[in-house]
Parts: C-alpha cells; structure tokens; sequence
C-alpha cells in the first residue's frame, strides 16, 4: 500500500481520538466512527462536550465524515484505534473496549488492511491481545493478510498549547516496511516529528513508563510533603529553593488522578508479575499516590477539632471534580476519594465545579454537583482543582463562603501560605 491510497477510519471519538481525526480531516479523506449515538450526533452538529476541540477546527477538518454505523467501516483500509484502556475495581488492566473495537474492525477487515492502536497498553498487548480477535474474526493471517501498528497517544486534555499536531509522535509498525507506512501517515499532520520505534513492543513500552515516571516522581514529592508538614515547613517554599538548581525537577504534590498518571503504570506492573517480577517501587508509589485523598481529609478534620468546630454534621464545599484544572474530564478523578472519606466522618460535602457536566458527575460517581456558591455556609472548603474561576475569585471571594469560623485547605498552590490554612 502506498500512502496516497490510505483510505482511513479513526475508532473512537473520545479526548485522543477526536483531535487526531480532526486533523487527518483537514488533510485527507477521514472516518470517524464511534458507538456512542449521542456523540456522533453532537459531532455532526458540530459540537464537542469534551472541549478538545472547537465548532471552527470542526469546520476546518472538511475531510471528515461521522458515523456509528460499524458496516461503514468497510470503506477504510487503515483503521487507527483510540478507545479507553481503563483499569478495573482490583486495579487490574481491562482491555474491554480494546478487544470490542477490535472484534467491530476484525468484520470488515480485507487483505493489505492495517490497524494502528493508540490506546495505552503493556509490551506485548497489541501482538498478544489485539491481533489474535482481529485473525480470529477475519480469517485472515497477522503480517501476511494484514499489519498492525502502534502509535501511542500523548494527548493531554485541557492543554492548549501542546496539541495533537505539536507533540512529537513516536510510531511503529509490524513490518519494517508497513513502520515507513505508519511513520509517512502521521508525519503529514505532526509538524513537530515522528520518532519511528524499532518494534510495536518498544513503542508500547515507550508510552507506559511515560506516565508511570511521572507517577513515581510525584509520590516522592508527596511523600515529601507528608514528612515537611510532620515538620511544620512549607513544602512549597522548600520546592521553590531546591527549585533554583538547574537539574531539580518541578514536580508538586497533589492527588494523582486522570486516565494516564494513575492509570498507566497498573498496565505495567500487571505485565510485570505476569512474568514472574515484583515492581516494588512502582507500587509503592501508587499506594502513596492513591493515599493522599484520605491525608487531606484527615489534616483538615484534625485542624477543624483543633478549632473547635464541630465535625460530625458540618458542611464542607470541595472546589472542584474534574481531575484537573480548565477540562471536564472526570475520568479517575481522585476528588472523588476526598469526597468518600468525608462522608465518612458525617460531613455533609457540596461539591462544585463550573466545568463538568452534572449528569456525567451522577453517572460516573453519584456526586450531583451544586449549581451555585453560597457566601457563609461552610465550616470547611477544600480548594482542589485550580480552575481559572477559581484562581481569578482571588482569597477574599473564596473565604467569603466559609462560616465566621472555618478552615480552608489550598491543595493547588492557588493562594499564599499566609491566604489559606492548609497547603499540601
């Protein structure tokens, strides 16, 4: 196949999948196809709830057409997939939507075909997992009928300035020759560069320590923090010192939430004990990491008994749901942990978010989010996502909202350490 005669189907409209047809779509002919009714009908309205992309590089993107009928898909001869790769309540890898979206293109799949996957997976997943449902569906044979590649998704939601076309690529392919393919295809919309991997596996695991370096740097932090606030330092300042050597990385601490940093790195551990290793420091990290909502309850009630402020029954309003800030992604959003472990105490918990969507907050969590602050009704409020609402009301309209008597609990660094009572 010649690149000219790529005919293509992107495979799931969500956060990574939309912007990546978009810009095929202003350069070529471009399916996009997903099973969600609702979304394709807001798509061709011209419309996107999740905010990557705007009603004007809707427009742009004339080469792209929607659809959620599966038999369309016939049409493509290149199908890229980017549906979720979420993990399950034991924190195991649930390749569901994987093995679906494959077992939909394994029907339509002809001679000469090639499916690329961008879905976060462990090494080894795309050849062990995807491939097998894709023979096993199409009767045909894996790098004789048809190829795969791999090409690992580096959205980053809410993010302006990085954008799908300005992140460098990493690409792969099951054939040297069908890697040249993959690399030509996105190189006609990355205008940052591709990074062609010698194998899919190295490619898969490129993409799966990306998130998973993050997630330990940010537990070392985090722990940081629990032992300078045992200490009564400000972890800020100390970041900001040690932040003046030239190599000192600028992680913070904080809840580590999202479909990648606290995602990513159980798809590499569950590969790992499959073969017979114990990644203990990988772990470790997200045990710390998936800890801090229940730390940030617990120093906020032991300050509010402190000043005498009664905690069972109190009312306490949790800024933010999102699991980060400008976005309305609330895909493993660790808010909600914050939320829980108040309830367990009694506290009655408004939670308020300008930018999420109410019924997907129901839906995914059973949080039904106030539409409206009210000035003076909290004992507590807890700052946890830095939206742009947030940072511009300023410490005079946020503090407005608690009681006379109340405590309030920074864990963005929104506000100074003389602004708030708490910081992380």
């Amino acid at each position: 196949m010649e690149i000219q005669d790529v005919k293509l189907a992107v495979v799931g409209l969500g956060y990574v999948g939309l912007p990546l047809a978009v810009e095929f779509g202003k350069k070529r002919q471009v399916l996009g196809f997903d099973i969600n009714a609702r979304r394709i009908s807001e798509l061709k309205d011209g419309q996107d709830h999740t905010l990557e992309v705007d009603a004007q590089e809707l427009a742009e993107a004339t080469h792209l057409r929607f659809t959620g009928e599966p038999t369309h898909l016939a049409e493509a001869n290149v199908f890229i997939v980017t549906v979720p790769t979420p993990i399950d309540e034991y924190k195991q890898p649930d390749l569901t939507p994987l093995v679906r979206a494959s077992e939909t293109i394994g029907k339509v799949l002809k001679r000469g075909d090639i499916v690329i996957y961008e879905s976060t997976v462990y090494p080894g997943a795309t050849e062990e997992e995807c491939v097998p449902v894709l023979e096993r569906i199409s009767g045909l044979r894996f790098n004789q009928d048809f190829f795969a590649g791999y090409s690992p998704e580096r959205i980053n939601p809410g993010d302006k300035a990085h954008r799908v076309s300005t992140i460098k690529k990493v690409t792969s392919g099951s054939t040297p020759e069908i890697a040249d393919l993959v690399d030509a295809l996105y190189g006609q919309i990355i205008v940052a560069g591709t990074h062609k991997a010698p194998s899919i596996r190295v490619a898969e695991a490129a993409k799966v320590i990306e998130n998973t370096q993050r997630d330990v740097n940010i537990a070392l932090i985090n722990e940081l923090a629990l032992i300078f606030n045992k200490m009564g330092i400000d972890t800020q300042a100390v970041l900001e010192a040690a932040g003046t050597k030239w190599n000192f990385l600028p992680f913070r601490p904080g809840l580590v939430g999202g479909h990648c940093i606290g995602v990513d790195p159980y798809y590499l551990t569950h590969k790992a004990q499959s073969i017979g290793y114990h990644p203990e420091i990988i772990l470790a990290g997200r045990r710390l990491n998936d800890s801090m909502g229940g730390y940030v309850v617990s120093q906020l009630v032991k300050l509010m008994t402190k000043r005498r402020i009664q905690v069972q029954g109190s009312k306490v309003l949790v800024m933010g749901l999102a699991f980060k800030e400008n976005c309305p992604d609330l895909r493993n959003t660790r808010i909600v942990d914050i939320v829980s472990e108040l309830g367990e105490y009694n506290i009655e918990v408004d939670v308020y978010d300008p930018w999420v969507d109410p019924e997907a907050a129901m839906h995914e969590y059973s949080i039904a989010p106030v539409a409206s602050l009210e000035a003076g009704a909290y004992d507590g409020i807890i700052l946890a996502v830095s939206h742009q609402q947030f940072v511009a009301m300023g410490c005079e309209a946020i503090r407005a909202l608690g009681k006379p008597e109340h405590v309030l609990y920074d864990l963005k660094y929104v506000l100074t350490a003389d602004e708030s009572d708490l910081r992380l």
